[in-house]
């Protein structure tokens, strides 16, 4: 009985060491966690806005790509005995491009056209016996079916034969080739590329705010960024119904490509400002601030300003960026002190102060 009451208090007493232990650490712990002061100042760098002259020199940035792209495929299986065309080949709409191995139905076909001249030879015996009632019309009637079954079975082995010559679907330029000769084709296995540039489309992102200028009757003028002498005309091919990730708009050009087919599929260009009603090189006021000062996300771009003496959460409407500025065109007025610095711990609503 003794040992048992021994027993439980040097357990009590263990107990009693280690939550004291954790208390102790408890503590230790409290007191070495910073605890912000919410009301405490916070110190930022700030500009004050007013407007700013800059220059027009305004374009819209777009890709080149090809009106029409494909890969094609054999519609039938086999062993490719020959390909006509390399990359660079100019080549033209049901031009032969890969020939594949046809020489068994081929011998096919040669059976079937023998089988077919011996019911031929069978129906006109046929006919006379019939017409003098020495066979049954039954027999007559049976080598006519076998003549036209014949006949069909002709026909499928022929197109089966047109369809081991793998042909050009329009015209255009062989930009990839991924098959040689030896080489199994199947359907659905891409074995070259066509691309045609003879007509090209050249798609460009817009604000929402600057949709108006794109009018799908207008005449648009666009140039290569490798060849500015070049001038392309150009119309609205399509206006994008939905926004994407930037808030702006897709819009695409038809273009017609140059007679030599200069300009190629993923060049980048511009379209010409004065096509847009820009003109080139004048200056505007504007209001404009940093990149850095934009915080939010790209459909909902937001700036903090300083009113009396706090941090405000502003949204703002960007209508343009160039280099590492933007400008502003909704959101924001000449004589606001946007924040430009200082966001550790800033917050809707925060004290601040202003550095110069």
């Amino acid at each position: 009985m003794t040992k048992k009451i021994i027993y439980v208090v040097v357990a009590l007493g263990i107990i009693a060491i280690v939550v004291f232990q954790l208390k102790s650490n408890k503590e230790t712990t409290a007191n070495r966690v910073y605890i912000y002061d919410k009301e405490q100042a916070i110190n930022v760098l700030a500009i004050t806005l007013k407007h700013e002259s800059v220059k027009s020199d305004i374009s819209y940035t777009g890709t080149f790509e090809p009106n029409k792209e494909t890969k094609v495929s054999a519609d039938i299986q086999g062993k490719i005995t020959v390909v006509l065309v390399d990359i660079g080949s100019t080549v033209q709409k049901g031009q032969a491009l890969i020939q594949l191995d046809n020489s068994l139905l081929k011998l096919q076909l040669q059976t079937v056209e023998i089988q077919i001249e011996g019911l031929e030879s069978d129906l006109k015996r046929y006919t006379v016996l019939a017409n003098a009632d020495a066979v049954q019309g039954i027999q007559l009637e049976k080598t006519e079916l076998g003549l036209k079954s014949a006949k069909v079975q002709k026909a499928t082995l022929q197109e089966q034969i047109n369809k081991t010559t793998v042909k050009a679907p329009f015209d255009g330029i062989v930009t990839a080739k991924l098959s040689e000769e030896g080489a199994f084709a199947a359907p659905g296995v891409p074995l070259l590329q066509i691309t045609d540039i003879s007509k090209l489309k050249f798609t460009i992102n817009v604000p929402e705010q600057e949709l108006s200028k794109f009018e799908t009757s207008k005449q648009f003028t666009l140039t290569a960024d490798v060849y500015p002498k070049t001038i392309l005309s150009a119309k609205i091919h399509m206006v994008g119904s939905k926004a994407n990730m930037g808030n702006s708009f897709p819009i695409q050009f038809a273009v017609n490509n140059t007679d030599d087919l200069k300009i190629k599929s993923g060049m980048f260009g511009k379209v010409l400002p004065k096509t847009i009603g820009i003109k080139n090189g004048s200056d505007e006021q504007h209001l404009v601030i940093p990149a850095s000062c934009i915080i939010g996300t790209n459909i909902q771009p937001q700036v903090y300003i300083v009113e009396n003496g706090k941090a405000k959460l502003q949204d703002i409407t960007i209508s343009s960026r160039f280099q590492n500025k933007v400008l502003v065109s909704r959101g924001l007025s000449e004589g606001d002190i946007v924040i430009t610095n200082g966001f550790i711990n800033l917050f809707d609503g925060a004290n601040v102060t202003v550095s110069n």
